[in-house]
């Protein structure tokens, strides 16, 4: 199937591993130029190494959580060219009970899997709107409809995240860009991996 990315510019946050990784690995077998991204260098170069023999790819280190990072990463996407799609694919879950959830860790769940998903979003829409093209996908989640009791903080931000969609889809109404977002069930990934084998611990 062509899915018209040839030669596309793509960016997918947290893509060392997990969804991320094979959204990429994806995208370069639609023939797309792909900018992957992870907060280590050593990590985002593993992954550049490994799916370069697929097609055009680059990384970028940057902790998108952090807003000096998350400029810096616009500033080196710039260098690479015009972005045409943006997945806004990074965020993190825990379980742990409601109760015992801190200030600072609902903070930081917000920082890590909402805000870097806003500060992106703001960074390269105006440019796709001036251009009257591009994607942004968001990576939510199904939980962010059905929350999980276990995951609160998680599932919030995910809700945060199709309500963040929807709002720059009405935005975008009358012009080629289009925002969506995407909700994965439980996928078998490097994150889910671990949690099972410290549960079975």
């Amino acid at each position: 199937m062509d899915l018209k990315l040839k030669n596309k510019l793509v960016l997918v946050t947290g893509s060392t591993a997990g969804i991320g990784k094979a959204t990429a690995e994806a995208f370069l077998a639609e023939g797309a130029e792909v900018i992957v991204n992870g907060r280590t260098e050593e990590k985002v170069q593993s992954v550049v190494d490994e799916l370069s023999r697929h097609g055009n790819i680059h990384g970028i280190a940057a902790d998108l959580s952090d807003p000096e990072e998350s400029r810096a990463l616009v500033e080196k996407t710039a260098e690479i060219g015009e972005l045409d799609v943006l997945v806004n694919n990074m965020g993190f879950f825990e379980v742990k009970d409601f109760t015992e959830v801190t200030d600072e860790e609902w903070l930081n769940y917000f920082e890590v899997n909402v805000l870097s998903a806003v500060r992106l979003c703001r960074a390269f829409l105006p440019a796709m709107l001036k251009r009257d093209k591009g994607r942004i996908l968001n990576l939510a989640s199904e939980a962010g409809i059905k929350p999980l009791p276990q995951m609160i903080p998680y599932s919030m931000t995910k809700t945060a995240l199709i309500s963040l969609s929807r709002g720059l889809a009405e935005m975008t109404k009358g012009t080629n860009v289009t925002v969506n977002s995407v909700l994965p069930g439980p996928t078998w990934t490097e994150g889910v991996a671990n949690y099972m084998e410290g549960a079975a611990a």
